[in-house]
């Protein structure tokens, strides 16, 4: 009986239970970064719902209003600071040390910090007083903007240290102090929106500095060819090509909220946002699979060993499994859920989960372009998306509303991603 045992499962270690080898490889899965990357945006994303319920239920419409344009501006400015070097950063510095890794950026975002709290101050100074929301909100933005930036920082430094499980743990500690300060704010009924940005502030700010400091305190420096000022312009410079695309990928997901209230209507942009929301979940696991594997992307490059067709194909296969799933999931629960008044939303769950499916795989293409230098090309992918989407929002939202804006989502995530597909035969790195 043991002799046949070791015969049909060879690789079982001596008094190892037959659930042990399975238990640890769904571990070494839960380990993996991009899992961790995928849990993480799942953890924003329900609590960032919990916050909007308090907030609505706290604010006037008016206020919540001011919280929204003020969060739309911080997550911008953030980018600004950061000049696109998250995804370099992670590509040029792969398991580079936890220490090492947390100067190099520090390094990196000086100058624009610098940059951005002068132009800051100055638009505080200069700019007429019907349009400044005054210096106290003002700075609020501006201290935001730098934590935020930071706490993005922070990611790419967990992903290209290896600390992916600290960064994912920074967001959990981040998301209790987030939902514990606005209870404490919804209990007490404030109704004014800097408050509540001051919540965002102080739970992104305690997580990101704490692990910050341990990370500094691990041992480990940069390895030879990974340390000096000659590597971190290699990042500046390729950061600089993909700034305009982190710019225009921002547009593109968020410029159909800001185009429906205008050329339809708010509700519009209820019925809308409540599917939209929802389908944006298709490609968060294969864009944080992208980011988690920009430095293997990059060695492998070099290495003449990186095989695209592959990756491309399996994410592509990933769209065609899930997709119907999520499809008819949203179609049936969307009135079970939220109730009557949004069965009118079910007539844009198909094209909106179509286009998170391109969106998702285009992720991937894109990622392999940074991955191999091209980050101009990058740029050039996401604003032609954008512009697209962008053209068709003008056309077709006036006479369809939120079909016309979910149908030039699917448009301009079609042509980014056709794009970036035909750019990579071209480059000459073909798929």
């Amino acid at each position: 009986m043991t002799r046949t045992v070791e015969q049909r499962d060879p690789v079982r270690r001596p008094g190892e239970r037959p659930g042990e080898r399975l238990g640890e490889r769904l571990g070494e899965r839960l380990r993996e970064p991009y899992v961790q990357l995928v849990a993480s945006q799942l953890l924003v994303g329900v609590v960032a719902l919990a916050a909007n319920i308090m907030m609505v239920r706290a604010l006037a419409p008016a206020h919540r209003g001011q919280v929204a344009l003020l969060l739309q501006i911080v997550y911008l400015g953030a980018q600004a600071l950061l000049l696109g070097t998250e995804r370099s950063f992670v590509a040029a510095y792969h398991e580079v040390a936890p220490a090492a890794a947390v100067r190099l950026y520090g390094r990196l975002l000086v100058a624009p910090t610098l940059l951005g709290v002068a132009a800051a101050t100055a638009y505080a100074m200069l700019a007429p007083r019907r349009l400044t929301p005054g210096p106290v909100v003002i700075a609020l933005v501006t201290t935001f903007a730098l934590v935020e930036a930071a706490g993005l920082a922070g990611r790419s430094v967990a992903i290209a240290a290896g600390r992916v499980h600290d960064f994912l743990a920074s967001r959990v500690i981040e998301s209790i102090l987030l939902l514990a300060a606005m209870a404490v704010l919804f209990r007490a009924r404030v109704d004014t929106p800097a408050p509540w940005l001051g919540c965002y502030i102080v739970a992104c700010l305690v997580p990101t500095a704490g692990y910050a400091l341990h990370w500094l305190r691990m041992p480990g420096g940069a390895r030879p060819n990974q340390n000096g000022p000659g590597q971190n312009g290699l990042v500046r410079r390729q950061g600089a090509a993909l700034f305009p695309a982190a710019i225009a990928n921002m547009a593109m997901l968020r410029s159909d909220r800001l185009a429906l209230p205008a050329l339809a209507s708010t509700a519009a942009l209820g019925l809308y946002a409540s599917v939209a929301t929802m389908t944006e979940l298709l490609a968060w696991p294969l864009r944080a699979y992208a980011d988690s594997r920009l430095g293997r992307w990059r060695a492998a490059h070099r290495d003449g060993t990186l095989r695209t067709r592959p990756i491309v194909a399996a994410a592509a296969l990933y769209v065609l499994v899930v997709a119907p799933l999520l499809a008819g999931g949203l179609y049936l629960l969307i009135v079970p859920v939220f109730g009557a008044d949004y069965a009118p939303a079910r007539t844009v769950v198909l094209p909106l989960v179509l286009a998170a499916g391109l969106y998702a795989v285009s992720r991937i293409s894109l990622g392999l372009l940074v991955a191999k230098g091209h980050g101009t090309l990058v740029s050039a992918a996401e604003i032609a998306g954008f512009a697209v989407s962008f053209a068709c929002y003008l056309l077709l939202i006036p006479a369809h509303g939120i079909a016309g804006a979910a149908w030039g989502s699917l448009a301009g995530y079609g042509a980014g991603l056709a794009l970036a597909l035909l750019i990579t035969r071209f480059a000459g790195d073909r798929l």
